[in-house]
């Protein structure tokens, strides 16, 4: 883009070759400078790149191809005729990331405050279709006021058609909205159908409805911050995967995150070659685990110890922290890794874990990433809010990723399993590859002293010393079933491993998996329990 170029000259003929030349010429340069120069002072006070900084910033330099860069809109309505600026307020086109072909629009805030009008959304659906046609990642760069009131209900239609694209691509190409301004009312409806939603602090804003129509509405004053601010989004409701503190910030976690992505759902996802010698063991894994099953440790460093230089990519890191979801590389490949964290809840299970998990499960499906599951899960948890929120039915959402999943699955379970938490953290009946245990792991039913407390109620009562009493009784029941060697004996798990051989025992199973089959038995689709 040549953004820097002097503005051409307006004096020249039109009736010769290099008067043409100059049309050109000057016409590249409006569409260029679409925004007044006021619009973008302002922009940039605001700490906002441009539309086509923002370009910049994304696409390996000199790569970016535009589409219809002299579309204009055709509205004659509010007088809208006597102002009709080159690319209507949103930058189309393709280029690279890291030599990877990307599809990529732009909202322009500077031209009418980044509104969609007609040709504003047949703009985004052309290059949507370029993408699925040409099967490569689509990056949308949303900073829009919403649907253009001029155009009326041609704007509406255009949503739709974009909505529609957006389900169409799910599952077949990688679709990631940056967040970089207001993005309100209908709108929001595209970003939440693609991948992955970035968005950046201070400068993002999400919501449906406003804030004033909120306070007009219920009375409840509430800020844009607050309401649909990225802190927001990242924390409380879930619907953005990242948290950038500037653009800068938020652009260099997309091209992390496409680094793990396929361009399509029928390649596979970059690989690099990565010289590490998978016999080595990790003896410090060893000392992981606390002796009291009670006591906390950060699942973290059980997964940077197996990731290919200890680099993982966490997705929704703020989100259901009591369960950890991102991206790493074993032997130079992607993999999708999903864990419960001990520090957070203790690991349990809860709705926001449940579909956060399930989420990222069926993503990784998506796009032929294996997943590698950690767990040490004491169960769902407890709670007339978790109850009557649908525990039931959205929990079993995660159990339906795992089920449906045909991608290589890989289950460590570190050290508590018990009851249907252990079913639905990719356990072997499920459909899981390889299952491994760390003789730390604890595989049953639920924990030794609600078993006991069950089990022995009458004997306890009778007992002149109940606390002694059910001390040994926890003891004899976590030797004889709390342990993974039970499960073992089953087949449910493939093999006890010290925690200092998981990764040369992942990278095995991952090799042995990487020419995986599997189908499911043919439908239209299945019913997940949304």
């Amino acid at each position: 883009m040549a953004t820097e170029a002097p503005e051409p000259p307006v004096d020249y003929d039109l009736h010769t070759t290099a008067g043409k030349i100059a049309d050109l010429e000057r016409r590249r340069y409006e569409a260029v400078h679409a925004g007044s120069a006021r619009a973008v002072e302002k922009q940039h006070a605001k700490g906002k790149m441009t539309a086509r900084e923002r370009i910049d910033a994304l696409l390996d330099p000199g790569s970016f191809v535009e589409f219809d860069e002299m579309a204009r809109h055709r509205s004659t309505n509010f007088g809208m005729e006597k102002n009709r600026p080159y690319g209507d307020g949103v930058v189309t086109g393709h280029g690279t990331v890291d030599g990877r072909p990307v599809a990529v629009f732009s909202q322009d805030f500077t031209v009418s405050g980044g509104s969609l009008g007609e040709v504003f959304g047949e703009k985004i659906c052309k290059v949507m279709d370029h993408a699925i046609k040409t099967g490569c990642p689509v990056i949308g760069i949303n900073d829009s006021g919403g649907a253009r009131i001029q155009e009326g209900v041609v704007a509406l239609g255009l949503y739709a058609e974009i909505f529609k694209r957006n389900v169409h691509a799910s599952g077949v190409i990688p679709q990631i909205s940056l967040v970089m301004g207001p993005c309100a009312g209908g709108a929001v409806y595209s970003p939440a159908i693609t991948d992955f939603i970035v968005m950046v602090d201070q400068t993002s804003h999400m919501f449906i409805t406003g804030p004033d129509v909120i306070k007009t509405v219920t009375g409840e004053e509430v800020t844009m911050e607050e309401l649909g601010g990225a802190h927001s989004h990242n924390s409380k409701s879930g619907v953005a995967h990242y948290q950038g503190s500037d653009e800068d910030d938020a652009i260099e976690y997309v091209k992390a995150l496409l680094s793990y992505l396929p361009s399509n759902n029928l390649s596979d996802a970059p690989a690099f070659d990565v010289p590490v010698d998978v016999t080595e063991l990790d003896e410090e894994l060893d000392t992981l685990i606390p002796d009291s099953p009670n006591q906390p440790y950060d699942m973290h460093t059980a997964i940077e110890r197996v990731l290919d230089d200890g680099e993982f990519l966490e997705v929704q890191e703020q989100f259901a922290p009591n369960i950890i979801v991102g991206f790493g590389r074993v032997e130079g490949h992607s993999v999708g890794i999903v864990a419960n964290q001990p520090m957070q809840f203790a690991g349990t299970l809860d709705i926001d874990a449940s579909e956060k998990a399930a989420r990222f499960v069926r993503t990784c499906d998506a796009f032929n990433i294996p997943v590698l599951t950690f767990v040490d899960v004491p169960g769902f948890l407890p709670g007339t809010d978790q109850e009557w929120n649908g525990i039931i039915r959205r929990g079993a959402k995660l159990l339906y990723a795992y089920a449906e999943a045909t991608v290589p699955l890989v289950t460590i379970i570190t050290r508590k399993a018990y009851g249907g938490a252990y079913d639905v953290m990719g356990s072997k009946h499920l459909g899981a590859d390889v299952n491994l245990a760390w003789p730390t792991a604890q595989i049953a039913v639920m924990g030794a002293q609600g078993a006991v407390n069950i089990l022995y109620r009458r004997e306890l009562a009778a007992a002149d010393d109940p606390d002694a009493r059910r001390a040994e009784l926890i003891t004899e029941y976590e030797d004889t079933l709390a342990n993974p060697y039970i499960a073992a004996e089953r087949g449910y798990v493939d093999n006890v491993i010290k925690p200092s051989e998981t990764r040369g025992q992942v990278v095995r199973a991952l090799r042995a998996l990487r020419e995986k089959r599997k189908t499911l038995p043919p439908k239209k689709h299945g019913n997940i329990p949304l």
